[in-house]
């Protein structure tokens, strides 16, 4: 059975996980874990998600390898090439998945959370595709500093919600979206946008975003002959990372989840529990979750996703971390070498294999998966290099 396969009954992936709600959503997460486990076992319903993926969301995406950076870093690098999916993200991946859903279970609105916004566009798009109501909580610090992403939610007729509470980045659009589902289960269902949460979600997400690593597996296979020797993802809550690392528990490849040095949850978390998981999370000495410091929105988030955790603490998954400064390098190094502005997220992969090139053997092959497109960044990457717009 694969490493990455079903979590326990309980919700749990070994020690982490769980399901630790408020009683009034009990049961719309009980119904959304049957729900799920229906739909996902049903043909039709895989059948009509691939479809949408491949002739709306522009699935597969490619395998690209970047061959003048390879030559640069005496590196054999590849890039699964997320930032070309619709909406610029592997985001739209998981809201295909949950949209319909919300359908089957009838609900008529989307709630989401959004750091970076990516997931809050992505929400927006499937909403409107589906003719659904969509309300999007951001941290205060987050629509200012993304304000490009909050424009395109809008534009695709969501509500954007502003969060003004505690640091006002995306561990607080959490607390305020789950606030909300509260009071509106019957029409409501709350899209999480990370392997994090409540069970079901880790596990949905996952399973949604499967697709990421499971395209790329059969990709480079295709391409090389082999398997790559290390699988190198960002990770905050960890989607983008959990549906690569999918593809290839069961290979021999080296599994990495790079994290913000200033939200480095495995690298120097503590078990605890927070939006309805048992996870690693930035706590002080009293067990109060810490603020979590990244120049990436999406990555600034003080824990990170069950499943990362039970990978790190069986040893199948390492986890480490980069500057913001070594992010930016990234940014300015890809860009210029293969003309491909990352999003400040995805530069945190790049920007550890660039420092780590040292760590590889004669031979090896290294992907990366690029969850997204740097256009959003581009204010926040000017502003942090003194360029200006």
């Amino acid at each position: 059975m694969s490493v990455m396969g079903h979590p326990d009954p309980t919700g749990r992936f070994g020690e982490f996980g769980g399901r630790f709600v408020p009683e009034p959503l009990m049961p719309a997460v009980i119904e959304l874990e049957r729900t799920f486990e229906e739909a996902w076992a049903d043909p039709a319903f895989r059948d009509e998600y691939h479809r949408i993926l491949r002739e709306y969301a522009g699935r597969p995406t490619p395998l690209y390898h970047a061959r003048r950076l390879s030559e640069s870093l005496g590196v054999d690098l590849w890039l699964k090439r997320e930032d070309l999916a619709h909406t610029g993200s592997h985001k739209i991946n998981n809201v295909i998945g949950q949209a319909l859903l919300a359908q089957r279970l009838g609900k008529t609105r989307l709630i989401a959370e959004t750091g970076a916004g990516q997931h809050g566009v992505a929400t927006a798009t499937a909403a409107a595709l589906f003719g659904l109501e969509c309300q999007v909580f951001m941290g205060e610090v987050d629509v200012k500093r993304q304000a490009l992403n909050v424009f395109r939610m809008q534009l695709l007729g969501a509500e954007v919600v502003p969060v003004s509470s505690g640091s006002r980045t995306l561990k607080d659009a959490v607390n305020e979206a789950m606030r909300n589902w509260v009071s509106c289960l019957e029409t409501s269902h709350y899209c999480i946008g990370s392997v994090m949460g409540p069970h079901p979600y880790p596990y949905i997400v996952r399973e949604f975003q499967r697709v990421v690593g499971e395209e790329a597996s059969i990709q480079f296979e295709a391409a090389t002959g082999k398997s790559p020797e290390w699988v190198v993802a960002c990770v905050g809550g960890g989607s983008n990372a959990a549906g690569t690392f999918a593809g290839f528990v069961d290979s021999s490849a080296r599994l990495v989840g790079v994290e913000p040095e200033g939200g480095a949850a495995i690298g120097r978390g503590v078990v605890g529990v927070v939006h309805g998981m048992e996870s690693m999370f930035l706590q002080d000495e009293f067990g109060q979750v810490e603020e979590a410091q990244s120049i990436s929105a999406g990555l600034d988030y003080p824990g990170v996703g069950p499943e990362h955790a039970h990978l790190a603490a069986i040893g199948r998954a390492s986890y480490e971390s980069v500057s913001d400064a070594e992010v930016l390098d990234a940014v300015r190094i890809l860009a210029r070498s293969e003309g491909i502005i990352p999003a400040l997220e995805s530069a945190h992969a790049v920007a550890w294999v660039i420092r780590e090139r040292e760590r590889f053997g004669d031979g090896d092959s290294v992907l990366v998966t690029l969850s997204g497109r740097g256009d959003k960044d581009a204010e926040t990457i000017a502003n942090a290099t003194g360029a200006g717009l």
